[in-house]
């Protein structure tokens, strides 16, 4: 075994077995709860993040009249930039850091569901045993319930069309509108209901709000590629870790707006 199995998978596993044997022996409601645990402990890292937007927010009246002072001197203007940011405490790729913490969790759990359907019948158990703590470990005979609403969380949430390509699910639809949701509500600038993302007139003259552009279709296209291949388990923890981080991204800019 190791290190990131040690440390990621089976730790994940073992809490996701734990939550399905309290929980009615429902893996869905289990991965539900597990999501909502890995989310409250990532807040930590989500805080600051959200906080650096709001602070960024606030910025973009300094950083337009940086824009037209240097607007002939981008080595000038991008070191005003940093000397703001800087001077209030902001970092503009703190954004990244969250993102990429939940796409190692979301592999950790791939890992993790191979692991638990790659076998059949009776094996299923003895498989997933082996990565089990002794005070965690199953009874053999034990039958594990992969369905949850309309899905087998083992198998990718397809919509299969007779005669047509698969299209993507609910699950799956849902965990990139949410995405894609959260993504923008992270731009500096940027708010729910506007048409169009701000930018400079040159968007190279602005690195920071590029790069988060980038991101802003990066992650949900990922989602819905990935979605056409992963088992519905994952997507579903996906989905909800997505709503959580709307929600809470939503609810700070209505607090900031005095809502």
């Amino acid at each position: 075994m190791n290190i990131w199995q040690i440390l990621l998978d089976q730790p994940i596993l073992n809490a996701l077995i734990v939550l399905y044997k309290i929980l009615f022996s429902n893996l869905g409601l289990a991965i539900i709860a597990l999501t909502s645990l890995v989310r409250l402990a990532l807040i930590p890292l989500t805080s600051p993040q959200l906080k650096s937007a709001q602070v960024m927010q606030e910025l973009a009246p300094e950083l337009e009249k940086l824009k037209k002072k240097y607007k002939d001197d981008k080595q000038k203007l991008t070191q005003a930039q940093m000397e703001l940011y800087k001077k209030h405490g902001v970092n503009p790729a703190a954004g990244c850091l969250p993102q990429i913490l939940q796409f190692i969790i979301l592999i950790s759990l791939y890992r993790t569901f191979s692991q638990v359907i790659r076998s059949d019948g009776a094996s299923v158990i003895e498989n997933i045993n082996k990565s089990l703590y002794s005070f965690v470990k199953l009874p053999l005979g034990t039958h594990l319930d992969l369905t949850f609403l309309y899905l087998d969380l083992s198998k990718p949430d397809l919509i299969h069309i007779p005669g047509f390509f698969a299209l993507p699910g609910v699950f799956v639809i849902m965990s990139t509108v949410f995405q894609f949701l959260s993504s923008k509500l992270m731009m500096p600038g940027v708010r729910l209901g506007e048409k169009e993302v701000q930018t400079t007139e040159k968007k190279s003259d602005d690195m920071a709000v590029a790069m988060q552009k980038q991101m802003l279709y990066l992650f949900p296209a990922m989602t819905l590629i990935f979605g056409y291949t992963m088992p519905s388990g994952v997507i579903l923890y996906w989905f909800v870790f997505s709503l959580f981080s709307y929600i809470q991204q939503l609810a700070i800019v209505k607090t900031k707006k005095g809502v």
